[in-house]
């Protein structure tokens, strides 16, 4: 079979009955095009070792808008998507070189950053409370440390989603998981603040007003964007005199090594976060190690 046409049946097939979301969908239909404008509509089987070995090299030569090559974690992108593609051939009965054959470029463990207490304090104060994006912001900032909410499953809430009274509710991640999340008594508070200030009866949670200040009573609602979120979660940084870099990210970073500080153990927070594989809860090494050597301190001795 030709890739081209086994790369559409694969989509389908994720859209159809794996129930991927449109987004995860359209980078993997990104990364396979790479492939295929590299080697051309190839027949799968002729996708072997040294082709794959010659189009790594192709890709890390191709370059970004900011860099001349690409990243080896970007690289590895690719050779996911094909390693679920070969899976889904392997399936099908096409065939095609074995998924285990593909080894992944090695990557430096991410460095990963959170803020102190004194500089979550200083950020929350950021926000001019006094107008409603202010209250927005506030409610915005307080529920990503709260909750360990990625900024896309942020962004995607609508005010119905969220029971204010138990400070829980549901919400759907990568892979399309259902986890539960829970947040403050201090973020319900804001949240609620929001709401009550706002003047209208839209669905999304959390939207752009007109002139930033109050609610375009036209009806003409948007919801906030990732990027939108991002930049307000770095402005507010900036303006706290905090020095190093603050995206939406850095505080679910926050939400968990906080958790980790204060005793829970890793397997909770890996639930709590929403990731699917504890090896990926386990950048957290920053809290566990000092955590390891306090017991090892405490119990071990003669």
């Amino acid at each position: 079979m030709r890739f081209g046409k086994a790369k559409t049946d694969f989509l389908e097939y994720l859209e159809l009955e794996q129930n991927r979301s449109q987004k995860t969908i359209a980078n993997y239909d990104h990364y396979l095009t790479r492939l295929l404008d590299y080697a051309d509509d190839i027949n799968v089987s002729e996708i072997n070792a040294e082709v794959i070995r010659k189009w790594r090299l192709w890709l890390n030569r191709l370059g970004t808008n900011t860099s001349d090559e690409l990243g080896a974690a970007t690289t590895n992108y690719h050779l996911i998507a094909l390693r679920s593609f070969l899976k889904f051939c392997s399936k099908r009965g096409i065939p095609a070189l074995a998924p285990d054959k593909i080894e992944l470029a090695r990557t430096k463990r991410k460095q990963v950053t959170w803020l102190e207490e004194d500089e979550l304090e200083r950020l929350f104060a950021q926000p001019n409370v006094s107008n409603l994006a202010g209250m927005r912001d506030r409610a915005i900032l307080e529920l990503l440390f709260s909750s360990g909410l990625r900024v896309s499953e942020l962004v995607g809430l609508d005010r119905d989603h969220i029971n204010l009274k138990r400070r829980e509710f549901m919400v759907r991640g990568k892979g399309q998981k259902d986890r539960p999340i829970f947040i403050s008594a201090e973020a319900a508070e804001w949240l609620q603040k929001y709401l009550d200030a706002r003047k209208d009866n839209t669905k999304p949670l959390f939207i752009r007003f007109a002139g930033n200040k109050k609610i375009d009573l036209s009806g003409n609602y948007h919801r906030l964007t990732t990027r939108s979120v991002q930049r307000l979660v770095a402005h507010y940084a900036l303006l706290a005199g905090i020095t190093k870099h603050v995206s939406p990210h850095t505080l679910r970073h926050s939400f968990a090594t906080n958790l980790l500080m204060n005793g829970a153990d890793l397997r909770s927070v890996q639930a709590m976060l929403g990731h699917s594989n504890i090896a990926t809860t386990q950048i957290y090494t920053h809290v566990t190690d000092p955590h390891l050597k306090k017991v090892h301190d405490e119990f071990h001795h003669l």
